[in-house]
């Protein structure tokens, strides 16, 4: 009865985090190159974990490197990385109604990353509401340990793997954007995903050509997320047409 009784409890977790393994090849390595790249510019291999363990936001982190090592003020580190984690305005909405009661899930938001939230997105409507806080926390912390982890080896053994492997640090940076594309691809399938994901991927292609390289990322998340709600095509014509007799 005890067994029964404990099993609920650890088994959602357990879920989340195998279903969390996958997006493993693509944070550590990304995370690697972050450590490597942090402690190039100065940083110790404490501050570089520090700053995975805190600011846990990709490109944000290799923005604030970049800039405090350039010897950028403090308000416009702070403002340029809100700039780009404004895209995170819009997951929280689209998570939102999947959400349980519970007081856990702003502390838990911290593990909300771009690759945590597709998967989230496509899995918490799937699964019953009592297991929802436990698989969420499963996928997030073995995704956030990841990363730190990922950090803390490219900090210490970082340019040792670089000089072993020349072609390694080519192919660093590309692991966690080939993820993202594979997690979000079967959204293609969709007419309304498809529109919203292209209009998402012009508007950040042009932004960047124009120069708005920092705004290109939460400009296209909102036209994409925009386009996502505003557009809803209406199959109650086929269905007509497919119950009406030959």
């Amino acid at each position: 009865m005890s067994l029964q009784a404990t099993t609920p409890s650890y088994r959602p977790w357990l879920t989340g985090m195998s279903e969390a393994i996958p997006l493993l090849g693509g944070y550590v390595p990304v995370a690697i190159s972050f450590g490597l790249i942090a402690t190039q510019a100065g940083f110790s291999t404490w501050e570089a974990v520090l700053i995975s363990t805190l600011i846990y936001a990709g490109a944000s982190q290799f923005l604030f490197v970049g800039m405090v090592a350039a010897g950028a003020p403090l308000w416009l580190v702070v403002a340029m990385t809100l700039l780009i984690n404004l895209r995170h305005v819009v997951y929280a909405p689209n998570l939102a109604p999947w959400l349980t009661p519970s007081r856990l899930w702003p502390w838990l938001m911290h593990g909300l990353t771009d690759q945590i939230f597709a998967v989230a997105h496509a899995r918490l409507p799937q699964l019953p509401a009592s297991q929802r806080l436990g698989w969420f926390t499963g996928a997030a912390l073995l995704a956030w340990l990841s990363w730190i982890g990922g950090t803390a080896l490219g900090a210490v053994a970082g340019g040792e793997l670089i000089a072993r492997w020349a072609l390694m640090g080519e192919i660093l940076p590309f692991a966690l954007p080939a993820l993202f594309l594979v997690l979000i691809a079967p959204r293609f399938t969709s007419r309304r995903w498809s529109l919203a994901l292209g209009l998402t991927i012009l508007s950040a292609l042009l932004l960047t050509i124009l120069g708005l390289t920092n705004l290109a990322i939460p400009l296209a998340a909102a036209c994409g997320a925009l386009c996502f709600q505003a557009v809803k095509f209406d199959h109650s014509h086929k269905r007509a047409r497919a119950r009406r007799p030959s």
